[in-house]
């Protein structure tokens, strides 16, 4: 939008309080401010009222809302009314919001949502409940798969789904539609009901799964696409199915206008073309050498794929070769899943345990699914990246047109499909193999895992101590797949600093976690107060650290010999205080030593070296090579190597020159996490030698 009130008000940045109804739900975004979690929220809605410098005007104008305390917005449910006060910005040219609202204090609620919206948020509870049966990751997709409710959902199932080419399963589609409608179709012509009464229950049914997946414009959009696809591809006529698909296209537009520039509406678009041009041809071809329901379940994924790639790599700059694979082994899962959970969002608001009943098979289903993208996401080559752009789309046209002349011709069909045979064998054995990661026999790893700290000590077959679990869940289990780690004997988080107690989630992801060892520092008292709440949840046996305590896992020997007297206190500042008091560990295997020293600053660095700094091979150099280092506690170290763990181009400026400068005089060699990815220690000939991975 370019004119009205608001936006005159949002050139000005001014203060305003609006009375807005949402039109959204409100979405919660992790994220941090400094080292300390902070969540966002994100809402869109309707301003019907503002008022500014005295002046109050009537209105009705798009904003999206941006705020602070998640429990202030999170229970908030569409068509609900508000009153918001903050600060008005503009909002990015080609956008049809008429302002960003910054929002400054908790919203005033000023009325409940709407009769269907407040049924929508009964049955999608119910759901939730009826899925605490079920183990926490199928607990948090099944609501996303039926209803597209992702507010369980797991980081990591997020991530494998995105990388399998399965994220769409949890946005609202008209396939979930199209397979609620063929289940009533299914189950009435079983009971030999008449054509009339099968038809009804069948809108019935579709209008319940639309009050379950909330009323609003992405349903009716699913709803009109669902039914395009699934008439064409039932009735065999895809030529009336573009006739629709187009005319449904251009009633949405009309309806929304702002669905012209959302990519999920053309994804949406793309995908259905795709296979109503695509599908039954390829299907029929199939079929003359395999049965025909085979020949669908290939056909309908692939088509589907082929059409929506250009708009992917114009998006994302990279493709996705084992997005139809991951569809195909996925696809048999989808309609149980969703026909179970859609049984037992009705049933649970009437009989909670019935529900309950119903969501254990479907928890089988999405247990398959999950397993598919997960396995798909470790696939070696899951995303290849491509240029962006036009230049992308021009190559992708290219090679698109050099692939149906050669699948034209025999001969080169042979060809290319030797080619093919040989880059798919290079890539799933010949790599890996080559270029395997870990290293045979590591002893310790560096995690690559962005701005923060993950170190992993090997404590024998599938076993493992976790040293931090830096800021982000998906990372950390990332590293720790990698490795093969099953079980997790012993964690040690050195300080509760965002950067390093972030991703806890992903070191228990599926791992039997031991006992966890925590600073004895309560610094930040916010972030170290979730961490203590979240060990409790998980019955995890909780010990403050302190010097002297040891362990033998393993290969390593493990001895605490920080934070040590009054440098736990000692800082100009917060931050600098919680460092101090980060755990400090010294690693010991047969073959030399590590000293893991967290984020210690001056002030306990200094405090160690009086205490009687053991010496070690392999130096984790403090708070990511930051430029508070005691030049006699680096020296004391008598290390050949030095780790940081870092993120590139932090806003820190980590690792500072001077302690670079420091290390190299030292003759450490310096090993960084955000130039060569994951860093592996192993024993080579009795000495400790240390193996990056690369980028």
């Amino acid at each position: 939008m370019t004119s009205g009130p608001l936006v005159d008000l949002a050139e000005k940045r001014a203060v305003v309080t609006v009375e807005l109804s949402l039109t959204g739900d409100p979405r919660v975004l992790p994220g941090r401010r400094g080292l300390v979690r902070r969540e966002r929220v994100i809402v869109e809605g309707s301003v019907e009222r503002v008022e500014a410098s005295g002046m109050r005007v009537g209105t009705a104008a798009p904003v999206v809302v941006f705020a602070q305390g998640a429990a202030d917005w999170a229970s908030l449910l569409p068509s609900q009314r508000v009153r918001v006060q903050g600060r008005l910005a503009p909002s990015d040219p080609g956008e049809l919001t008429a302002a960003v609202l910054l929002a400054g204090k908790p919203p005033e609620v000023l009325s409940g949502p709407s009769p269907p919206q407040r049924a929508a948020a009964a049955l999608r509870e119910g759901l939730r409940q009826a899925c605490a049966v079920l183990p926490p990751a199928e607990r948090g997709l099944l609501p996303g798969l039926v209803a597209g409710d992702l507010s369980l959902m797991d980081e990591q199932v997020r991530h494998d789904l995105k990388t399998a080419g399965l994220s769409h399963l949890t946005a609202v589609s008209g396939a979930n539609l199209a397979i609620v409608a063929s289940t009533v179709l299914a189950l009435g012509r079983l009971a030999g009901l008449p054509l009339a009464v099968r038809a009804a229950l069948t809108i019935v049914a579709m209008m319940c799964f639309a009050v379950v997946a909330r009323p609003s414009p992405s349903v009716l959009r699913a709803l009109v696409m669902g039914s395009v696809a699934a008439v064409a591809l039932g009735t065999g006529r895809a030529g009336d199915g573009v006739i629709a698909l187009s005319a449904a296209v251009l009633g949405l537009i009309l309806f929304d206008p702002g669905l012209a520039a959302e990519y999920g509406f053309a994804l949406s678009v793309l995908a259905t073309a795709g296979i109503l041009a695509f599908a039954p041809r390829w299907r029929d071809r199939m079929s003359r050498r395999m049965p025909r329901w085979a020949a669908e379940a290939i056909a309908v994924p692939c088509a589907a794929q082929a059409a929506v790639t250009p708009l992917l790599v114009v998006m994302a700059g990279e493709l996705e070769p084992v997005a139809i694979p991951a569809n195909l082994l996925a696809g048999p899962a989808v309609a149980p899943a969703t026909v179970l959970g859609f049984a037992a969002s009705v049933v649970a608001p009437v009989h909670l345990e019935t529900a309950r009943w119903l969501v254990r098979p479907a928890g089988y289903a999405v247990g398959w699914i999950i397993l598919v993208a997960r396995r798909a996401a470790g696939f070696p080559a899951a995303i290849l990246p491509w240029p962006g752009g036009a230049i992308g789309l021009i190559l992708l046209v290219l090679l698109a047109g050099l692939g149906w002349v050669v699948l034209r011709r025999a001969a080169l069909r042979l060809v290319a499909c030797a080619i093919a045979a040989g880059v798919v064998f290079t890539v799933v054995v010949v790599r890996p193999v080559v270029a395997s990661w870990p290293p045979r026999g590591w002893l310790m790893v560096s995690c690559d895992i962005g701005q923060g700290d993950a170190l992993v000590l090997s404590a024998g077959v599938d076993r493992a101590v976790v040293v931090d679990a830096g800021p982000d869940p998906v990372s950390v289990d990332r590293c720790l797949r990698a490795l093969g780690v099953e079980r997790v004997p012993l964690v040690i988080l050195t300080h509760p600093h965002y950067d390093h107690v972030g991703g806890l989630d992903g070191v228990f992801r599926g791992r039997r976690v031991g006992a966890v060892v925590t600073s004895p520092g309560r610094e930040p008292r916010q972030e170290s107060a979730r961490v203590s709440a979240d060990l409790g949840r998980r019955h995890v046996p909780v010990w403050a650290a302190s010097p002297g305590m040891n362990w033998r896992l393993g290969p390593v020997e493990l001895r605490i010999i920080g934070p040590v007297g009054e440098a736990m206190s000692a800082g100009p500042g917060e931050g600098s205080i919680a460092n101090n008091a980060s755990v400090v560990v010294h690693a010991r295997w047969t073959s030399g030593s590590a000293l893991l020293s967290g984020d210690v600053e001056i002030e306990a660095q200094s405090e160690l070296l009086r205490q009687g700094l053991p010496r070690a091979d392999i130096l984790k150099v403090p708070h990511h090579g930051s430029a508070r280092q005691d030049p006699a506690f680096l020296a004391a170290t008598g290390a050949r190597a030095a780790l940081i763990s870092v993120g590139a181009d932090n806003d820190y400026g980590h690792p500072a020159p001077l302690t670079m400068r420091r290390l190299h005089e030292l003759g450490m060699r310096v090993y960084r996490t955000d130039r060569q990815g994951d860093v592996a220690v192993v024993s080579d000939h009795g000495r400790l030698a240390v193996v990056p991975r690369g980028r």
